[in-house]
């Protein structure tokens, strides 16, 4: 692993502080170290709200994203991380569907507004209003996170913390970009980049009886897609064996958009997973989009789409590959993410 930056800690010796984690300082580069350290006064549920004790948090690209300025970072010194396992220590006012010690879940849709159009038709993870967990608040990058009781996750309790960290946010949107791509049942499914989010959702797409094809330029990756039941695995800029049903481009590289495109098929469809992209080259129709190709985006998820995944992934056996860090190396992790040197899912795990 590369050596990171040394990393800052905005509170040294304050006295009292409880919660220790990480911040976004200054969003930069990951070699810039915009990682800090943090201490803060422990927080304390409000109504509706639980306070868990992290057991693990996965490492997101979004986080990735967060750190090195792609997104605007929404708040000043904000915690990310929306892959959150913990135990209720606390709960506050008006919850009644957790108890102290039970196992719970937070992900990346934090809130929702529940009285627009968007809300009132199922499609909550539109709403103009909505926030998201280590981007409006503080995550789970620390030994302690506030989830909204309406919004957390039951979790089971025979699994291992870092195994169920990545279905929070790879596995549920990566089960929603399966499900934007329009995989008609036994089809060609096309997968661009082979990391956390995607190799669960080739997961389900196998199960579904779909045959896979896997595009990416780490060789590591290629070898793990092929472990799990994929039919070939190449290089991101490879054409696949065959045309394509669909196809789902996790890889935020936007010079991949016309690649996939013109691998699939008549009435295919391509799904851009990311909350982030580089730009887009230049669509030739006749190439890229003509025979009813149609092009498709994916905003966060919706609970349901939650619920659905969990519960697929428990009747699968989901295997979630997991490259473990201490909590005390987050900005190692980011590091390695941002290199492509984690195979599967990044994890964190305080003490």
């Amino acid at each position: 692993m590369a050596a990171s930056v040394p990393a800052k800690d905005e509170a040294k010796d304050e006295p009292g502080a409880l919660l220790g984690g990480w911040a976004v300082g200054t969003p930069g580069p990951v070699r810039t170290g915009p990682l800090v350290r943090v201490r803060r006064p422990a927080p304390v549920p409000g109504p509706g709200e639980l306070l868990l004790r992290v057991e693990a948090c996965g490492v997101c690209r979004t986080d990735l994203h967060l750190a090195e300025g792609d997104l605007t970072p929404h708040r000043p010194a904000t915690v990310p991380g929306h892959e959150i396992v913990g135990r209720v220590v606390a709960a506050g006012d008006g919850v009644d569907r957790f108890r102290t010690g039970d196992r719970a879940g937070g992900a990346w849709l934090r809130s929702t507004c529940g009285e627009c159009r968007w809300c009132r038709s199922g499609r909550e993870n539109l709403c103009p209003g909505s926030r998201y967990t280590g981007w409006d608040a503080d995550g789970g990058f620390a030994d302690t996170a506030i989830v909204p009781a309406a919004f957390a996750y039951r979790l089971p309790e025979d699994r291992d913390a870092a195994s169920l960290a990545p279905l929070l946010c790879a596995g549920i949107i990566g089960y929603r970009s399966l499900r934007r791509s329009a995989l008609p049942p036994g089809g060609r499914l096309g997968i661009y980049g082979f990391g956390a989010s995607a190799h669960l959702a080739a997961q389900v797409a196998l199960a579904e009886g779909a045959t896979v094809h896997v595009l990416t330029r780490s060789p590591r990756a290629r070898a793990l897609a092929l472990d799990l039941g994929a039919s070939s695995a190449g290089d991101a800029y490879d054409a696949p064996p065959e045309p394509l049903d669909s196809a789902v481009l996790f890889a935020p590289v936007g010079d991949l958009v016309p690649v996939a495109l013109a691998a699939l098929d008549r009435a295919g469809t391509l799904a851009v997973a990311g909350i982030h992209l580089s730009d887009i080259p230049v669509l030739n129709y006749q190439r890229h989009l003509f025979q009813e190709r149609d092009l498709r985006s994916v905003t966060s998820n919706t609970r349901r789409d939650g619920r659905d995944f969990l519960a697929v992934a428990d009747r699968i056996g989901i295997r979630v590959t997991v490259t473990p860090y201490p909590l005390d190396h987050a900005d190692r992790a980011l590091a390695d993410l941002a290199a492509d040197r984690v195979t599967g899912a990044a994890v964190l795990v305080p003490g």
